[in-house]
């Protein structure tokens, strides 16, 4: 069973390695990713994960579909409301995988936003974060390309490149304070109420 380190770990705290392009569709990868997807996907609140976060030290990042769909419901909230929304690039309905990722630009305009993360467990804060991000990596299968993002995109490509850096949200947040799983669940079934 994949298990999330948290953030006594050291595997947290080093710069992780660039995955071998000869790597790309081994065994030992495939099974990195699927361990990845699994743990990200047990959970409910998780939107990416790196993979230091479950003891390895690549350059891998895995966004969640969970992350796109929640982006696509922000654009047609925009949409019902008759505002302009960018162009966005169509969402897959799996999750996706980034290799070797680099942020290629990033926005001027800095914005505070929410954050937490799955190996710092009940901690959340403010971080700023640049409004947009464009971000070059290999899929699984070793194809290049390119992906920006806006928002909560962008804020992952952000947290996730900085976990393969050894960087930790709570290192430059703001207003840093412990919620528990219920009070997060409570919090939730309030907001559906409105």
């Amino acid at each position: 069973m994949v298990t999330i380190v948290q953030k006594e770990a050291p595997v947290l705290r080093a710069h992780a390695e660039p995955v071998n392009p000869k790597d790309f569709d081994s065994p030992r990868l495939k099974k990195i990713l699927e361990d990845m997807k699994v743990a990200l996907e047990k959970e409910e609140d998780g939107v990416a994960i790196a993979a230091p976060q479950i003891g390895v030290p690549l350059r891998i990042f895995v966004v969640s579909h969970r992350a796109f769909e929640f982006v696509e419901n922000e654009i047609n909230d925009e949409d019902l409301h008759g505002t302009d929304a960018p162009k966005h690039q169509k969402s897959p309905a799996r999750d996706m995988v980034f290799i070797n990722p680099e942020i290629t630009k990033l926005s001027r305009k800095k914005i505070w936003v929410p954050e937490g993360c799955l190996s710092v467990r009940w901690l959340y804060g403010e971080t700023s974060r640049a409004d947009k991000a464009t971000v070059r990596a290999y899929d699984e299968h070793g194809k290049l390309f390119t992906r920006g993002g806006s928002g909560l995109m962008a804020q992952i490509f952000q947290h996730e490149t900085d976990h393969l850096n050894g960087i930790l949200f709570i290192d430059h947040a703001r207003n840093v304070e412990k919620i528990t799983k219920e009070e997060m669940e409570r919090q939730r079934l309030e907001h559906e109420q409105l």
